[in-house]
């Protein structure tokens, strides 16, 4: 009898596929505005500076002009996708089909992606000028030092919440109308189940719940997002800067949405699936003034 009976082949594949853990999909889409674009660069918003009024000293004197600074920022979009091959003949071996897997598997990537995205245009360098031709950088004036409050490195820390906070204040946020976002790991929660204003019962009654079954949402009215994506932005030796901001002081530009795919490649020995995933998408920070970065220790 031979050894190579299909019956074999179902005991070399699992009956079930399942996806290993991983972030599924996008947790920070919705904490920063969107829209979507066409060409090789979009304006999402002309930026119009602050003005004062003009004392009139004299009746009938001529009439002067007070000229606005004005910018305009820019977004750029890049092309990513994520092709994957599913061979004809695994397929036959297996008891379920692959294709939904796969492609539910290379989506959560994509929502990654945007993420990624989005912490990167928070504190990175964004575009300005007429033609997008001058680059912007966070001023130093808008970080929190890794030692902030204290005699060295710390991690995240209430005393910075509190001074990134007031400075979002001092620049005139209007916290009523523009929600604070927080992408923060595990580390950086774990820094704030240290803190007494957090795990105090007296921080934790009524409708002010800080933690809910032991997970921080909101403190300070700043929501907290939990994303491991957000230790990405590496500003020193064990040192993480996370963005605190508010839903106005980020844009996502999106060029073409998350787009699936699968069909068969013929021009391929066995014949084989592909899996194919793209998007095009860019972001960046539309106000200085509407993004703090926080420094935390995560040694």
């Amino acid at each position: 009898m031979s050894l190579n009976l299909p019956s074999h082949y179902v005991m070399q594949f699992a009956t079930n596929i399942e996806l290993l853990l991983q972030q599924k999909g996008s947790r920070l889409k919705g904490t920063v505005t969107s829209d979507t674009y066409a060409g090789k660069q979009a304006s999402p918003v002309d930026q119009v500076g602050s003005i004062e009024m003009q004392e009139v000293v004299n009746r009938f004197a001529p009439m002067g002009r007070v000229d606005a600074p004005v910018d305009r920022r820019w977004v750029f979009p890049g092309d990513f996708d994520l092709p994957q091959l599913i061979d004809s003949f695994d397929k036959l071996r297996l008891l379920t089909d692959p294709n939904s897997k796969y492609v539910e598997n290379a989506v959560y990537a994509a929502g990654r992606k945007y993420d990624k995205l989005i912490l990167a245009a928070a504190v990175g360098t964004s575009k300005t000028g007429e033609q997008g031709g001058t680059s912007v950088t966070l001023p130093a004036a808008q970080k929190i030092a890794v030692n902030f409050g204290a005699s060295a490195n710390v991690g995240l820390t209430v005393a910075k919440l509190r001074a990134a906070k007031k400075i979002l204040m001092k620049a005139n946020v209007d916290l009523d109308m523009d929600p604070l976002f927080l992408p923060v790991g595990a580390d950086q929660h774990d820094n704030l189940l240290a803190e007494v204003q957090i795990i105090s019962s007296e921080f934790n009654g009524g409708d002010a719940l800080v933690l809910k079954e032991g997970k921080i949402d909101r403190f300070l009215g700043i929501n907290f997002i939990h994303t491991e994506l957000s230790q990405a932005n590496v500003i020193a030796s064990n040192v993480v800067g996370l963005p605190l901001y508010c839903k106005s002081g980020l844009h996502l530009g999106i060029w073409e949405d998350i787009k699936t795919d699968i069909s068969q490649r013929k021009d391929l020995q066995g014949l084989p699936w592909q899996a194919y995933v793209t998007m095009t998408a860019g972001a960046t920070r539309l106000d200085e003034n509407k993004v703090v970065q926080i420094a935390c220790s995560i040694a």
